[in-house]
């Protein structure tokens, strides 16, 4: 694989630390800004709105801009949104930190993922996009947990600076790794909106909504569920998330090079597992060692859905690939919101603590239904277009000769 990869997982595991750090230092900052705990959790709504927002928004923005230039404005920003947090006087100035950080997020993904495609042979296009998500699987076992620790110890603050840092390596890493990669003439803010609205290019949007969301339904409440259900103490929550890291982890290796094989049934199969799963951790989480076991494949099955969402999505939208790439990390995002709304929705309806992961079972369920849709419309689209040529041989030489057929032979009328 080429070094330039590393390039963009440093950066990876940058972003996914400063995403998911917020959760496991709410406590901290409630206490020091003199709010509540509820009210803190804003600060991670408001880093999934900047997502939301920044994905489209800054793609189309730059759209015309060379690609490793790109990575490296997208990447400044991100560093001046996690120093900003760190120096915020109050919540209000925090919450703006948060959004201004969460802002290049999915447009850096989207760049990247298109970036790492073009560096290797179309053959192993899966497998260097994963590489890159390796970064954020990886801020999963490490990151988080490290930045927790450090901003319990030291300070809130100090784990944004020291992200800020991570920040400044990232740049250096992208400025020094990656090779310059002009962007092709014909693709514009038009073309990409035209791909965008593809249906296929929907689908497989609408399938990362409902289908990641099912993940969001549970690992929302994972902490929660560790010390109400399986009876472990506050001091294991982080071992449990490592474990989710871990699997994580396993699934971005796996689905590499699974995607590059199959990119269809790896997410069939993918979904399938995860519905599967979140129904089996229904009953395992009661059991303590199954729990803990039972985390480590959700994590797995979970995370093997990105790499094939991301590429089908580049796929159907190949002409002009990046706005759809970088509006898949919105549709991400909006389904850790949305997962997260359900599952605390059922506990809320006196569910149980257990209730989320039949909530997420359910939509992960109507991710996969989405998905096979996608799947039979494609290839529909693939016979309507084989059927639409006819062979004609000329008398004379005996060549065979592709001809199109008109529009009502084709559909059959």
């Amino acid at each position: 694989m080429p070094v330039a990869l590393l390039a963009l997982a440093i950066s990876a595991f940058g972003i996914g630390t400063t995403e998911f750090v917020m959760m496991g230092l709410l406590p901290n900052v409630a206490g020091d800004l003199g709010t509540t705990v509820p009210t803190a959790g804003h600060l991670v709504s408001a880093y999934a709105l900047g997502v939301v927002v920044g994905a489209p928004l800054l793609t189309a923005l730059g759209s015309r801009i060379p690609r490793k230039r790109m990575l490296i404005l997208l990447m400044a920003l991100f560093t001046v949104g996690n120093l900003a947090s760190a120096l915020a006087p109050g919540y209000g100035w925090l919450l703006a930190g948060r959004v201004l950080a969460g802002l290049p997020h999915g447009a850096f993904f989207g760049v990247g993922a298109v970036v790492a495609a073009r560096l290797v042979r179309p053959d192993r296009q899966a497998r260097a996009v994963a590489t890159m998500f390796l970064g954020l699987t990886v801020a999963n076992i490490l990151g988080v947990p490290a930045a927790t620790l450090l901003g319990q110890h030291l300070g809130w603050r100090a784990t944004f600076l020291v992200v800020a840092v991570i920040g400044l390596v990232s740049l250096a890493a992208l400025a020094r790794m990656i090779p310059d990669l002009p962007v092709d003439e014909r693709q514009g803010l038009g073309r990409e909106l035209r791909a965008l609205g593809r249906p296929q290019v929907l689908l497989g949007l609408l399938t990362a909504v409902f289908g990641f969301a099912g993940v969001f339904a549970v690992y929302s409440y994972l902490a929660s569920m560790t010390t109400e259900v399986m009876g472990f103490g506050e001091s294991t929550v982080t071992i449990v998330l490592a474990l989710f890291g871990i699997g994580m982890t396993a699934g971005a290796l796996a689905a590499g090079p699974l995607t590059d094989r199959a990119p269809r049934p790896t997410l069939y199969g993918s979904l399938a597992a995860l519905a599967l799963t979140l129904v089996a951790f229904r009953f395992t989480v009661h059991v303590p060692w199954l729990a803990l076991v039972t985390v480590v494949v959700l994590g797995a099955v979970g995370f093997m859905t990105t790499t094939p969402l991301q590429m089908l999505v580049m796929e159907k939208a190949k002409d002009a690939p990046t706005l759809a790439s970088a509006s898949n990390h919105s549709a991400f995002n909006l389904a850790n919101a949305g997962g997260a709304w359900a599952g605390g929705a059922a506990i809320a309806a006196g569910w149980g603590w257990t209730s989320p992961a039949l909530v997420g079972a359910g939509l992960a369920a109507a991710g996969l239904a989405v998905a096979v849709a996608a799947g039979l419309l494609d290839r529909t689209g693939r016979s309507a277009e084989g059927a639409s040529h006819v062979v004609a041989r000329s008398p004379l030489s005996g060549r065979e000769t592709p001809v199109r057929e008109p529009a009502s032979r084709a559909s059959g009328s």
